[in-house]
This record gives C-alpha cells, sequence and structure tokens, in this order.
C-alpha cells in the first residue's frame, strides 16, 4: 500500500521513518495469536467480509477470479474470523484537545497525525484497524477492516473531524468496552482530563473483556511547564469559563498537581498491564512512536 500524501495527516517523510517498524499483540486476541499472524480458526467457513489486493504469500486458494476477470487485478477473499490482529484506535476529540500555545498544532491535530500513522501501519501488514471518535458522545464510529479503501475512508473522515465540547471519557469507555464483543487491541488517544479514578475504572473495563490496551496521553508543553510570568487569562475550552490567574502564586501548586495527576494513570497502567505512553506536541509523533515500538518490540 503506498501512502497518499493528499491527506492531510499523512506526511510521506514521517511514513517513512516508520515503516519498517511493527505492533503486535501481546496477549491473545481475536484472531491473532501473539508474534504470529496465525489463525486458531480451521478454514473459511465464517462470514465473507471483503476484499484486499493479493500479495505473495497468500494462499492462493482465496483468489477471487471472479474479480481478476473483471479488474485483471488479484484479489483475496478476507473474512470476519481472518487471521489478523483487530486494533481500534479511540480519539478523543473534546474541546481540550483543542488546546495549542505556542505549538504548530493542537492535541488534536497530533492525535489525528498519530492514528493516521497507526492505522497505515496497520493496514501495512495487513491487519484490521477501526477509528472511533468522542467527546461526551460517540462521533465518529468506524469499525475494524483492513482494505486500501476502508484506510482512504478513514483518511478523509480524520480530516473533517472537528473539536467538541464536553469531556465524557470514562461514560464513552466503558460503553466502548460493553460494545466491543471480540479482543481486540485498544488504542487511546486522549488527554485525559476527566475523574481520574472513573476512567481507571473505564480502562480496568476493558481489561477485564481481555482487550489489550495502549494509552498514548498527549499534553501541550505548555501544560506541563506552566511557562507564564504575567497576569494571564485562561478560559475553559469545554464550558467557556474564565478565570484570571497570577501564574507567581499557582505554579508551583499546578506543577505539583500535573504531576500527581500522571503518576497517577501511570501507577494504574502499570497495575493493570496497560502501555502507557506521555507524550506532548512539541515531540514529532513519529520518533515518538519509533521510539515506543522499538522499546515494546524488545521487551
Amino acid at each position: 500500500m503506498s501512502p497518499q500524501s493528499a491527506y492531510r495527516y499523512m506526511e510521506p517523510s514521517a511514513l517513512a521513518r516508520v515503516k519498517n517498524l511493527q505492533l503486535v499483540a501481546r496477549g491473545v486476541v481475536e484472531g491473532f495469536v501473539s508474534g504470529l499472524h496465525a489463525s486458531p480458526y480451521k478454514g473459511f467457513s465464517v462470514e465473507f467480509a471483503e476484499h484486499r489486493e493479493y500479495v505473495p504469500g497468500d494462499d492462493p486458494r482465496h483468489l477471487d477470479y471472479r474479480m481478476f476477470a473483471r479488474s485483471e487485478r488479484l484479489y483475496v477473499k478476507q473474512y470476519e474470523e481472518e487471521t489478523n490482529m483487530r486494533v481500534q484506535i479511540l480519539l478523543d476529540t473534546s474541546g481540550s484537545m483543542n488546546y495549542r500555545y505556542d505549538a504548530k498544532i493542537t492535541k488534536l491535530e497530533y492525535g489525528c497525525y498519530l492514528t493516521a500513522i497507526l492505522a497505515y501501519l496497520m493496514t501495512r501488514q495487513q491487519d484490521s484497524v477501526g477509528l472511533t471518535a468522542f467527546d461526551d458522545e460517540i462521533r465518529l464510529d468506524m469499525p475494524a477492516r483492513s482494505s486500501p479503501r476502508h484506510f482512504n475512508e478513514m483518511m478523509r473522515q480524520l480530516e473533517s473531524l472537528q473539536p467538541g465540547k464536553t469531556t465524557g471519557l470514562a461514560n464513552v469507555l466503558h460503553k466502548l468496552a460493553n460494545r466491543f464483543k471480540k479482543r481486540c487491541l485498544i488504542v487511546l488517544i486522549s488527554d485525559l482530563y476527566d475523574d481520574v479514578d472513573k476512567v481507571i475504572r473505564a480502562l480496568h473495563h476493558f481489561r477485564h473483556r481481555k482487550h489489550e490496551v495502549i494509552l498514548f496521553h498527549v499534553f501541550d508543553k505548555a501544560e506541563l511547564d506552566f511557562p507564564f510570568d504575567d497576569l494571564v487569562l485562561f478560559q475553559d475550552l469545554e464550558t467557556d469559563e474564565k478565570i484570571q490567574v497570577d501564574p507567581l502564586y499557582v505554579r508551583e501548586e499546578y506543577l505539583k498537581l500535573v504531576s500527581e495527576f500522571v503518576a497517577e494513570y501511570r501507577r494504574a497502567c502499570l497495575e493493570s498491564a496497560i502501555d502507557y505512553v506521555m507524550t506532548d506536541t512539541s515531540v514529532p509523533y513519529d520518533f515518538m512512536l519509533s521510539r515506543y515500538l522499538t522499546k515494546r518490540n524488545q521487551l
């Protein structure tokens, strides 16, 4: 599959830097055993899902010769229980994700770039990937598929995403944990601005349902450093509430609270065998992802 540079969130230079990396499941997910694209299902007697282009190594018994007669191109029939990994990317589009101080991009845009590069990697290694975008409700819900057409539609949907308003992270995660019946790899991209205990319980819900979870915790660098000196007026991007603050009097307490916020998520993820990756929009997303995948695949 060749990347479509016409898409906003597809940067060929970034794709070139990660193209040799892989993301594989560590545990067992539906139709996938960690490290191997080997199916526990015998035969192809399950429901037909879609076509994908033939690649060397595919079993010729599953070629669709009718498609070849019409298009003179080789396609393989894929089925719902086919061997490859199923990945669902959950992208937070709430108002707080639209924050940007002096960075080039917002947290939401950073999340969109990360979503695009992950979807590219998944589709390239013939895994199925889906996308769910949400604020306090689910705004986009694309089930996992592996075809180039599905990938292209995902890129088009990414470009049309707009930041929402209020956060409903914990509630939405519980809904999704109940919805995904087949075990899969869940990738959550969010700033996690919701009640910490409730979000952690929602993450536990995924683990209870035997899903594997990777959490990308995205900040703007200013949220971590608090680089303000003069009297400043802050506006809540979800409620529009405004408050005037003297940084001199709040900096120490603010930085302490942020540190505790991150530490609580990091601890909870470690205890639940969830991969926790903290990043900020000043860190190139492809560099961050390359570093993470290299470390993950060495464990």
